[in-house]
């Protein structure tokens, strides 16, 4: 295609909104002139399933839950009054609490005043307000940021370890809907155990946000908390970050919930259009489906050309293969769908995966993304010209356009998404763009966005291993022979678990503190194992 019929494209298939500032260009997209009218009929059903859910239609039939997340940033759509008035309640509750950190009036427990958060979750109850704290924070916070959203013991203490000596002056923030998430729970017994030794209440330092009633709200009112706030049904972890999941620390960091949820609210109007060119949640969706062909066949590789957009390709990793990767559709039939997503940052990518995605397998499509103004020199010193004229911003945007050619000329399709500007406004706009398209593409593709039967099977199998570790060691404390993994699981009946029996002796072994011994034999499999004596 020549210069001018690409530019021709460009015009055609460019949207913008100015209010927002947020535009896209799918003219790199290879879709044939008559795609959307083909598509029209399937655009009219999405939009109308969309509809009934944002009207309060249950999604989760097996849970019998409704999705809420856009009520959250237009309170008078929700279902019910009740509903209503606690998004409403709860937004002015986080401003109010976040005040009283900010002047004083909340203090940790040796009355120092708090300049620190530890939050500590798990998936979207920590990916959501990572994202919002790195790209919108600056030296002016209010609160310095920690995170906990591992259960690796080394990354725990690593963190604690930043802590040490300033505990007094950090409040911890527990994210957990069901009060039950297993990592979650073992960072917050690690940070109470690391407020204790230096003589501190955790519960003098302590906020929850979780489901009424849960195994957390009941501990964090027994305990006498800071303070409780909601995480409701019709909320999903990777859907909460304009909940009080992402809002409360957020408002502590002194950033501007009121634009992030007014950007959301507005992105969200947008891409109710029923005109799929003037609907970029729909342009997305069918990009997504026209690349995969309907099956996901492409994977999506994001490159934020911002450093503080780094995060928003892990962030968009499990909003969309969370949401889409499913075994079965809506009518119970196998179809293993999906769209996997990976991505770093431009042009940092130029010197890593690039030169495979323009010579290598023709497996994917990209989404560059760009912010227009650098904003560099508004909190610090001028930009340096690197040439006459020529600023380092300049060779930023150099490196995306050249990259979007190159991979052009070998064929390979690409959809662009620029900001104005990145402020708590386009940030809200973004996260309501990608959650839009989403559940259009879930639509689309015939499979429910919104329940995630494969994460809890992983979970149920890591209890199972618990399990076995516990009749390891049992058995192991009844009986003093030294024996090998395969010995150990045939004493305790787990014959065909004898694979996890080896990797979880190898593993107690290899940490003194865990009380097992092992005893090298030939082969790694002859080993033998036993408590210590």
């Amino acid at each position: 295609m020549n210069a001018m019929k690409l530019w021709q494209r460009f015009k055609k298939y460019y949207f913008r909104d100015e209010a927002l500032g947020v535009s896209l260009d799918i003219s790199r997209m290879n879709f044939k002139k008559n795609f959307f009218k083909r598509r029209q009929s399937e655009i009219e059903q999405a939009l109308g399933a969309m509809a009934e859910l944002e009207r309060g239609a249950v999604a989760n039939p097996d849970e019998a839950r409704m999705v809420g997340h856009y009520w959250l940033r237009a309170p008078e759509l929700a279902s019910t009054d009740a509903i209503r008035a606690e998004i409403v309640q709860t937004i002015e509750r986080i401003k109010a609490f976040a005040r009283d950190v900010h002047e004083g009036r909340v203090r940790g427990g040796a009355g120092e005043p708090l300049s620190q958060l530890l939050l500590i979750g798990i998936g979207g109850s920590a990916l959501g307000p990572q994202l919002v704290a790195d790209a919108l924070g600056t030296r002016a916070d209010r609160i310095k940021l920690f995170f906990l959203d591992n259960t690796d013991p080394d990354g725990i203490l690593r963190t604690l370890g930043a802590l040490e000596g300033s505990l007094g002056r950090t409040l911890t923030l527990v994210i957990s809907k069901s009060g039950g998430t297993q990592e979650t729970r073992n960072g917050m017994l690690e940070a109470m155990a690391a407020y204790g030794r230096v003589g501190l209440e955790f519960a003098e330092h302590a906020v929850a946000v979780t489901g009424e009633g849960s195994a957390l709200d009941t501990l964090a009112r027994e305990e006498g908390w800071r303070a409780r706030f909601p995480m409701w049904d019709w909320v999903g972890g990777r859907t909460s970050v304009t909940s009080a999941v992402g809002l409360l620390p957020a408002a502590l960091q002194g950033l501007d919930i009121d634009a992030l949820l007014a950007g959301a609210r507005a992105m969200d109007e947008l891409t109710r259009r029923r005109e799929a060119p003037q609907n970029p949640a729909l342009l997305l969706a069918l990009m997504w489906d026209h690349a995969g062909g309907g099956r996901g066949k492409k994977d999506m590789v994001v490159l934020p050309y911002k450093d503080r957009l780094l995060l928003f390709s892990k962030y968009l990793q499990q909003l969309v293969m969370e949401s889409l990767g499913k075994e079965l559709d809506l009518k119970g039939r196998c179809v293993n769908q999906g769209i996997a997503v990976y991505g770093n940052k431009g042009s940092t990518d130029q010197h890593a995966y690039v030169q495979q995605l323009r010579e290598g397998l023709n497996n994917f499509f990209v989404t560059f993304i760009e912010v227009r103004a650098d904003g560099a020199g508004s909190d610090g010193p001028p930009q340096v010209e690197v040439e006459p004229g020529v600023v380092a911003g300049d060779y930023l945007e150099g490196f995306l356009l050249g990259t979007r050619e190159a991979l052009f000329e070998k064929e390979r399709e690409s959809i662009t998404v620029s900001l104005a500007r990145l402020d708590a406004r386009a940030l809200g706009a973004m996260i309501a763009l990608y959650e839009r398209a989403v559940g259009l593409y879930a639509q689309f593709v015939g499979i429910n966005a919104y329940h995630q039967p494969g994460v809890e099977a992983g979970k149920k199998a890591a209890r199972a291993v618990i399990d076995l570790q516990g009749k390891l060691f049992a058995a192991m404390a009844g009986d003093g022979e030294a024996r090998t993994a395969e010995q150990w699981a045939d004493a305790i009946g787990a014959e065909d678990q004898v694979e996890w029996a080896f990797k979880l002796l190898e593993r107690l072994a290899a940490n003194p503190g865990r009380g097992v011994d092992c005893i090298p034999g030939p082969t790694p499999f002859e080993a033998r194992f036993a408590l210590k004596r």
